[in-house]
């Protein structure tokens, strides 16, 4: 019997549903071949299914390239591919994408609700405070406020956007809630170190009758790890199987190693690994492994590195931490080691990158950008505020610097970092009393986080910074992560 257009349809959709999804991968490369060759590439639902499967395997060149040469597109496609990008790490684009999409309103293919929280989720990557309130604003003219996803999705663009008491509003005026909204709200309070308060929230998640999911306990845990509360992490561990039957998945093993790891009971956490019912993955060892890199511990960070380059050996990010280890500890020659290896694999680092929001505009920085208009101006400010800031007692950290040269050329490297270019950006293009959001797609590292702290007091500037890790809210000097992060 020939297949027809529905059949192409449920064969995609088969292919992400099974647990083998890179086996898989193919197989749907096969199915999108069979489709061009007989003619079916002008059915907008069987090309945005094949969308919406390349986005699932994470294959976003792909994802795009069969959307842009769609002739016709529906609603579906659109959020089928903003909703690709939010989720495959290129939020940047997604909120392009719905730009474009906008302007495409006068067709008929107005967002819907599925697109309000991929762009919502686009949002809260970049710390976009202004993009997301002009999303509030368009979901309560179209009366998209009473759809759950989208009031849950808000609770969190504006909790990782630095407005808490904004999530938390937005929370307490929803007639009814699930189990969604209520982890977002605990993840909300716990990136921003309130672990206590996560946990408060969780127990009226309980007396309302809400049971936990998985997901509940991952945020839980990640709230105890950000804010030092080993104790409490534990028992709540303990809680998933006892009191709500829960059985721990390596997410939740990976959360309790970085809780103890942060907190240098590396030898627990090592332990516990040991302990594990289920094979440790890259998420636990990757936990080790920077836990180890916090509290400079060579012995757990040469422990968890041998099993990571076993199990992801063109995952870059891991040799990076290790010799970032050696670099600490003062053993260059391994750290020349590692980089011979990383070499030798053909791996390069993951470019540190940091995106500030000013009037409405996305900025993005790295720290070899030499094509901003104003780079030149920022390098020259940073190098002001250093010097004046080196007489009120600030002192470079240079022992992040991967390279064994001279003081003066690691001050200089340190001293681009993109984050610190962000600040700068925000310092000349911004008002006094509007405060600074900063997003990182990589760890904040200590002296750009030693630097903030000086120029929130001096300058007298709130700046709040988002790293992969947690909320940073620098005021008057002061860190709202007590320097535990």
């Amino acid at each position: 019997m020939p297949s027809d257009r529905f059949t192409y349809t449920y064969a995609l959709k088969a292919c992400v549903a099974s647990e083998c999804l890179v086996s898989l991968l193919w197989k749907g490369k096969e199915i999108h071949a069979h489709i061009l060759r007989h003619g079916y590439g002008g059915f907008v639902h069987i090309m945005t299914t094949l969308v919406d499967m390349y986005a699932k395997f994470g294959c976003v060149a792909y994802a795009s390239a069969v959307f842009n040469q769609m002739a016709v597109k529906n609603v579906v496609s659109w959020s089928a591919m903003i909703a690709c990008y939010a989720k495959n790490g290129k939020a940047f684009e997604a909120l392009k994408l719905f730009r474009e999409m906008m302007l495409k309103t006068e067709e008929d293919v107005g967002p819907n609700s599925v697109t309000m929280v991929s762009v919502l989720q686009a949002c809260a990557a970049l710390a976009a405070l202004e993009q997301g309130k002009l999303i509030h604003g368009y979901i309560l003219r179209n009366g998209l406020d009473t759809i759950l996803p989208v009031i849950s999705a808000l609770v969190t663009m504006y909790a990782r956007c630095g407005k808490l008491e904004v999530a938390q509003q937005v929370f307490d005026g929803m007639d009814k809630r699930d189990v969604v909204s209520w982890n977002s709200l605990i993840s909300g309070f716990g990136a921003h170190g309130h672990g206590k308060k996560a946990i408060d929230i969780f127990k009226d998640m309980i007396s309302c009758g809400i049971s936990p999911s998985p997901v509940s306990f991952v945020s839980l845990l990640g709230a105890c790890s950000h804010a030092g509360l080993v104790d409490e992490g534990r028992a709540l561990f303990q809680a998933m199987r006892k009191e709500y039957g829960i059985i721990p998945s390596v997410e939740h093993y990976a959360s309790m190693v970085d809780l103890l790891g942060r907190a240098n009971k590396l030898e627990e956490a090592a332990k516990f690994i040991d302990d594990m019912r289920i094979e440790p993955g890259p998420k636990v060892w990757g936990s080790l492994l920077g836990s180890s890199r916090i509290h400079c511990n060579v012995e757990f960070a040469e422990r968890a590195s041998t099993k990571l380059f076993q199990l992801e050996p063109a995952n870059a990010g891991n040799y990076v931490l290790l010799a970032d280890t050696y670099a600490e500890a003062g053993k260059w020659d391994e750290v020349k080691r590692v980089k011979k290896l990383l070499e030798s694999r053909g791996l390069q680092k993951v470019p540190g990158r940091s995106w500030i929001e000013v009037k409405r505009q996305i900025h993005s920085f790295v720290s070899t950008d030499e094509f901003n208009p104003q780079i030149e101006q920022l390098h020259a400010l940073l190098c002001e505020l250093s010097s004046e800031m080196k007489e009120k007692g600030y002192v470079p950290q240079i022992k992040v610097v991967l390279y064994d040269l001279g003081e003066e050329e690691k001050e200089r490297i340190v001293l681009g970092h993109s984050e610190k270019l962000a600040l700068a950006f925000g310092l000349i293009n911004t008002s006094n009393a509007e405060p600074i959001r900063i997003t990182k797609n990589l760890r904040l590292c200590e002296d750009c986080h030693s630097f903030t702290k000086f120029i929130s007091k001096f300058a007298r500037k709130e700046i709040l910074v988002r790293d992969v890790n947690r909320f940073h809210h620098f005021r008057d000097g002061v860190c709202s992560c007590g320097d535990y992060w």
